[in-house]
């Protein structure tokens, strides 16, 4: 089968400027996504889709890699996702680049690993799953979770559990947020999901400059302990 990985990386990230090429202790944050994708042996091509003349150029430091330049409607602030991977699959269908699979990857995932991107395609191949994600459990169940009310009244989500021993609630999961397979055929929007499950210390959402600080004290934590124990 034939597999290529498409990194969205945009120039025009609001929160944390410049965002998918900031340095992430000594390198653009970008090039772990990139570096991982490489050693997995997985890709025929991995495929930078960027808006960003100097992101691309960035990009094709890390390793061998292709860019796509976007157009401006995937471009803005409401493109989505499957917007990105879609115009990538139509335009390689029309210059007659098969591919079987994708895998998306996001360029702001430093604790993306080669065996969660192997896990995850050898669960799309075996199964009839459209595509696939890691996905990881709650810290807390959500099942218990409260809103605040504007006069700091709290009120539960889920009266029904309100008594409920947190043990005994049905474990919810999230998004990891790393990466998603999908068959070419079917794209990203496709609504037959499968998902497996990845450690919480892998998942690390990188919003804002304190995420970030965070992020990396994290990786240098989990990179001495691999290297120590």
């Amino acid at each position: 089968m034939k597999n290529i990985a498409i990194i969205p990386a945009r120039g025009g990230s609001k929160r944390i400027p410049r965002k998918n090429i900031k340095p992430f202790l000594g390198k653009p944050i970008i090039a772990y996504s990139i570096e991982t994708a490489l050693q997995t042996g997985l890709f025929d091509e991995v495929m930078v889709s960027t808006d960003d003349k100097e992101i691309a150029q960035i990009a094709k430091k890390c390793g061998k890699i292709t860019s796509f330049f976007r157009k401006p409607e995937t471009s803005n602030d409401y493109a989505t996702l499957s917007d990105v991977v879609d115009e990538i699959l139509i335009e390689l269908k029309k210059n007659k680049k098969n591919f079987d699979n994708f895998c998306c990857i996001l360029a702001t995932a430093p604790f993306l690993s080669v065996d969660d991107l192997i896990n995850g395609y050898n669960l799309l191949i075996q199964s009839k799953f459209s595509t696939v994600r890691p996905v990881t459990k709650f810290s807390y169940p959500i099942q218990r979770s409260v809103r605040l009310k504007h006069n700091n009244e709290v009120e539960w989500f889920f009266p029904e559990y309100a008594y409920v021993r947190s043990q005994d609630v049905e474990t919810a999961y999230h998004d990891a947020g790393l990466f998603y397979w999908g068959r070419t055929s079917s794209g990203l929007c496709y609504s037959n999901r499968g998902a497996f499950v990845i450690s919480e210390l892998k998942c690390h959402d990188i919003d804002t400059e304190d995420d970030w600080i965070i992020a990396e004290n994290k990786y240098q934590l989990m990179y001495w302990r691999q290297n120590n124990e």
